[in-house]
């Protein structure tokens, strides 16, 4: 068990989802993702959901993104943010995002 404390420490907020591009240059197929987090500020970050998702169809999406971890080098690219998702029941990855409308950048508590 962690304490609250340890939980506090893991910054996740709201981002919508700008900018998909493919990602030729990752071993796996990945997009490379554009999130705007209101006043946080516009990050980028590559995603493993090819299979569940059509660039299209990521545009104007709400997600839910760690944004405290230390920026992650991927071939040519800089991870800034973690995207957080689940595994349905094909085990391919499909995304958190928010219920309802929420304000860009807000702190997931």
């Amino acid at each position: 068990m962690i304490q609250y404390e340890d939980f506090s420490k893991v910054e996740m907020r709201v981002g919508k989802i700008i900018e998909v591009n493919d990602f030729p240059k990752a071993k796996k197929p990945v997009y490379q993702l554009t999130i705007d987090f209101g006043d946080y500020g516009i990050k980028n970050s590559s995603a493993q959901i090819t299979d569940v998702y059509k660039k299209e169809d990521l545009i104007n999406r709400l997600i839910v993104a760690v944004t405290n971890f230390p920026p992650k080098q991927i071939a040519n690219f800089i991870s800034e943010v973690l995207v957080l998702g689940t595994n349905n029941v094909n085990k391919q990855v499909v995304l958190l995002q928010p219920g309802e409308n929420v304000i860009l950048g807000e702190r997931i508590y």
